[in-house]
C-alpha cells in the first residue's frame, strides 16, 4: 500500500532538472576535492622546514670511513661526479658570499640591497618551498647578476633520506626554479653539512650520489653560525678570513628567522674587507666557468609555472583557512559560553521564581491537535499518553488522508475526549489549522503523532499561559528511541544543542522555533500570526517568527518533556535534518523584515535572527575546519599538538555537554559517545547543511519528506525529571 506524506500546501514542487541535481552533488564535491588538495600541497611544501630553520646548526665532525682524502683536505667545492673527486679552493684575498634558506620576503630583499649597493655578487641557495612561494625574489637576485644555488625543497637532512627522496626534493626544487626563474642549477648546497671535512660516511654517500647527476657541492671555509644571532659584530668577525688574506666560502642566511643582525653586518663586512683588498666573486668562478644555471626548457618552465601556481594558491588559501579556523574557533568558544553562562542563569531564575505569570494559574481544560498520516505504528501510544495527563485535555486527531487505517486505529482505542477528524491529504499545516479551528478551548497543545508526552507535560506546557503576553510555549523534546549509536547521538544533540539553545533563546526573549513535537499555543495568537502556513518546510519555526513579529512573548517550559521518535538511519536522519535546514533558511528569509521592524518584532529581528544564522547556518558551514585542519596538523604539522587542540576542543564541547545532561537530569553514561559522535555525526550534519545552502542558492524547493516510523519510542519509569535549578 502507497504511504502518502505530509507535504506543504499548495501545488506541488517541480522536478528538480538534472542541472540542479548535479549542482547541489558536485559544488560540494569540487569544493571538498579543492581544500584537500591545497592543504595537501601547503602541508608537503611546509613539511618540517619551518621548525628546522631555528636552533640547528650545521652538521659538525670528523670525517668518515670511505671519504677520500681529496675531499677531506680539498677545498669546499666539490665535483663528486668524478673519480677521484675534484675540489675548488677561493684564491687568495677572494671572499665567497653564499646564503641558505631563502628566499624570505623580508630579509632577502635587504641582503641584496646591501649587495648591490656595494656592487658585490653573492651566491643564494635556495629551498624549492621559499621559491614556489616568492618566485618574484628569486627573479630579482637574477637581474641583480647573483647566482642561485639549491637548498632542496624542504631543508631536510639528506644524509636521512632515501635515494627516492632525495631525488623527489631536487626535481621539485628544479620545478620551482623552472617556474619561478625558467632557470636550473647544477649547483647544491646539503642542509646541516657546513664543511667538507665534516663529512661522514652517509652525508658522503650523498654528495656522491649528487655528484652523478651532475651536481657541484658547495661546503663553506666559515660558518658565521648567524642563524644564533650573537651580535652583528660577532657575524662579521667569523665571516672575516682568518688568516689574513686567505680566500674563504663564507656561510650566512637570509631566511629563517630574524637575520637583520646578518645584514647589519653585511653593512660593517663588505666595506671592510673592500678597503683590506679583498675581492668578492661566486661559487661559479671558483669552479671556472660563468655560471652553474642555465635556462629550462619550455616545457619545463610551464610545468614550473603550473607548480608555483599551486603553491601560491595552497599557501593563499591555507592563510584564509586560518583566519576562517580562527573565526570559527571563536564562534564555537563563544556559542559555549554564552550557552552556559544563559543557561546557568535561566535555571537561577527558574528556582527563585517558579510562577509561570502574573496572572492565575492555567487549570482550564486544552485542546490537543495531533496531525497524522499514515502513523498506525505509533498513534496508539501517543493517545494513550495524552489519555493519561493530569491536566483535562479533549484530543482532535486528524487524519491527513491516511491509507494505513491510522483514523480507525485512533477511533478503535476508545479512548474517552478524543475526536478523529478525516481531511483528504493537504500537508500537516493544514491538518494542525483544520485542528485549531475544531477546538474547543483557547490554548491549544500541538504534537507529532510520533510523539509520546508524559502525564504532567500538558500542565507544564500550558503553566507560562498565566501571563497574558504568553502566545506560546516549546517544551522540552527528548529522543524516545535511544538505543544503538545513532540514537545516542542524536540524544546528546537535543539535550546539548537543542535545548541548551532553548535556555538561552528563552532568556534573550527571541525563542526561533516551538518544536513540532511538542508546543503550546494560544488560539488567539494563532490567528493574529497568520495560522500555520505552507510557505516553508518548518512550518513550526515560520510560525514561531510570526508570533515574535506579531508582538507576543515565546517561552521555553523545560519540565514540559516529550518523547519523540528520531531517524534510525544514517539515510532517514539525512532527509529529517534537510528538511529541517533547508525550512529554517526558508523561514528566516521568509521573516528578514523582522530585522528593521519595532517594538517586540524588532528585538526578535536584531537579536534572534542574527543568532540564528550565526549559531545555526554559519558556524556549521565552517566547524569543517576544525576537522580538516586537525587531519592537516596530524599528518604534516606537530600531531601531538594537533592532537591536544582537538582534544581541548573535545573538552569544551563535553563541560557543555555534562553540564546541559545536569539540568535535563539525564545520566551522563551516553557522554562516552561524545568523540565518535564529532568524528562521524558531525560530519554527515556538516554534508547535510552544505546541500541544503546550494539547494537554496539553486531556488529548486525541496519536497517534504516523510520518515518511516517504527513506534519504538521508549518512556522511562516515573520519577526521572529535570533538576528544579542548578
Amino acid at each position: 500500500m502507497r504511504r502518502r506524506p505530509h507535504r506543504p500546501a499548495g501545488p506541488p514542487p517541480a522536478a528538480p532538472g538534472p542541472r540542479r541535481h548535479w549542482f547541489r552533488i558536485v559544488v560540494p564535491l569540487v569544493l571538498l576535492a579543492f581544500v584537500v588538495s591545497v592543504l595537501a600541497v601547503d602541508g608537503y611544501t611546509s613539511r618540517g622546514f619551518a621548525g628546522d630553520q631555528e636552533g640547528r646548526g650545521e652538521r659538525a665532525g670528523r670525517s668518515g670511513a670511505g671519504v677520500p682524502r681529496e675531499v677531506v683536505d680539498g677545498g669546499p667545492v666539490v665535483d663528486a661526479g668524478h673519480d677521484p673527486p675534484r675540489s675548488y679552493r677561493a684564491p687568495g684575498r677572494t671572499v665567497v658570499l653564499t646564503f641558505d634558506d631563502g628566499p624570505d620576503p623580508v630579509w632577502t630583499p635587504r641582503v641584496r640591497e646591501v649587495l648591490d649597493r656595494h656592487g658585490v655578487l653573492g651566491t643564494f641557495f635556495v629551498t624549492g618551498r621559499q621559491t614556489a612561494r616568492h618566485p618574484g625574489l628569486v627573479r630579482d637576485l637574477i637581474r641583480s647578476g647573483h647566482e642561485i644555488g639549491v637548498h632542496t625543497f624542504s631543508h631536510p637532512d639528506l644524509a636521512t633520506q632515501s635515494g627516492n627522496a632525495i631525488d623527489r626534493e631536487l626535481a621539485f626544487t628544479q620545478l620551482a626554479l623552472a617556474g619561478a626563474a625558467g632557470v636550473h642549477s647544477s649547483l647544491v648546497r646539503m642542509p646541516y653539512s657546513s664543511t667538507a671535512g665534516a663529512l661522514d660516511g652517509p652525508s658522503w654517500s650523498v654528495a656522491r650520489h649528487l655528484g652523478e647527476k651532475g651536481y657541484v657541492l658547495a661546503f663553506v671555509d666559515q660558518d658565521t653560525r648567524d642563524w644564533s644571532r650573537p651580535g652583528a659584530r660577532a657575524i662579521a668577525d667569523a665571516a672575516t678570513p682568518d688568516p689574513p688574506g686567505r680566500g674563504t666560502v663564507v656561510l650566512l642566511h637570509d631566511s629563517g628567522g630574524d637575520r637583520s643582525q646578518t645584514v647589519r653586518a653585511l653593512e660593517t663586512l663588505v666595506p671592510r674587507l673592500k678597503a683590506d683588498g679583498y675581492r668578492f666573486a661566486t661559487v661559479a668562478e671558483l669552479v671556472g666557468v660563468e655560471r652553474l644555471t642555465d635556462g629550462a626548457g619550455t616545457a619545463a618552465r610551464w610545468q614550473g609555472w603550473v607548480f608555483v601556481t599551486a603553491v601560491t594558491v595552497s599557501g593563499t588559501t591555507v592563510s584564509v583557512l586560518g583566519v576562517l579556523l580562527l573565526v570559527v574557533g571563536g564562534l564555537v568558544l563563544g556559542r559555549c559560553v554564552l550557552m552556559l553562562g544563559l543557561a546557568h542563569r535561566h535555571a537561577r531564575l527558574a528556582r527563585r521564581c517558579p510562577r509561570a505569570g502574573p496572572g492565575p494559574p492555567v487549570t482550564g481544560p486544552v485542546s490537543v491537535v495531533v496531525p497524522a498520516c499514515n502513523e498506525v505504528l505509533c498513534i496508539g501510544k501517543t493517545l494513550r499518553s495524552l489519555a493519561a495527563s493530569d491536566h483535562p485535555v479533549e484530543i482532535v486527531v486528524v487524519d491527513d488522508g491516511s491509507d494505513d487505517g491510522t483514523a480507525d486505529a485512533a477511533e478503535a482505542l476508545g479512548l474517552p475526549g478524543v475526536t478523529v477528524v478525516r481531511t483528504p491529504n493537504r500537508g500537516k499545516a493544514a491538518a494542525l489549522n483544520t485542528g485549531v479551528l475544531r477546538a474547543s478551548h483557547e490554548i491549544v497543545v500541538m504534537l507529532d503523532a510520533d510523539t509520546v508526552f508524559e502525564p504532567s507535560t500538558v500542565r507544564r506546557l500550558v503553566e507560562p499561559f498565566a501571563d497574558p503576553s504568553v502566545g506560546a510555549t516549546a517544551g522540552n523534546a527528548k529522543v524516545g528511541n535511544r538505543h544503538g549509536m545513532l540514537g545516542r547521538w542524536q540524544h546528546i544533540e537535543y539535550v546539548m544543542g537543542f535545548n541548551l539553545d532553548r535556555r538561552m533563546y528563552d532568556l534573550l526573549h527571541c525563542m526561533p522555533t516551538v518544536p513540532g513535537a511538542v508546543g503550546a499555543f494560544r488560539v488567539r495568537a494563532l490567528r493574529e500570526a497568520g495560522m500555520l502556513s505552507g510557505d516553508t518546510l518548518a512550518e513550526d519555526t515560520d510560525l514561531t517568527m510570526a508570533l515574535h513579529r506579531a508582538g507576543w512573548e515565546v517561552r521555553y517550559a523545560e519540565h514540559a518533556v516529550a518523547r519523540t521518535e528520531a531517524p534510525g538511519s544514517l539515510r532517514q536522519l539525512w532527509r529529517q535534518r534537510y528538511r529541517w535546514s533547508y525550512g529554517t533558511m526558508q523561514a528566516a528569509w521568509k521573516h528578514r523584515h523582522a530585522l528593521v521592524e519595532r517594538g517586540h518584532a524588532g528585538r526578535f529581528g536584531r537579536v534572534g535572527l542574527p543568532l540564528l544564522a550565526v549559531f545555526q547556518i554559519l558556524t556549521p558551514l565552517l566547524a569543517p575546519l576544525i576537522d580538516l585542519l586537525t587531519v592537516y596538523g596530524l599528518v604534516f604539522g606537530n600531531a601531538a599538538l594537533t592532537l591536544l587542540a582537538w582534544c581541548g576542543v573535545l573538552a569544551v564541547q563535553g563541560v557543555c555537554a555534562a553540564y546541559a545532561f545536569r539540568l535535563d537530569g539525564e545520566p551522563l553514561r551516553p557522554l562516552w559517545a561524545l568523540p565518535v559522535q564529532q568524528i562521524v555525526y558531525r560530519q554527515v550534519m556538516y554534508l547535510v547543511l552544505v546541500q541544503a545552502c546550494l539547494t537554496a542558492l539553486s531556488g529548486y524547493r525541496l519536497p517534504w519528506q516523510r520518515l518511516k516510523r517504527k513506534g519504538n519510542v521508549v518512556v522511562p519509569p516515573a520519577g526521572g525529571g529535570l533538576r528544579s535549578g542548578v
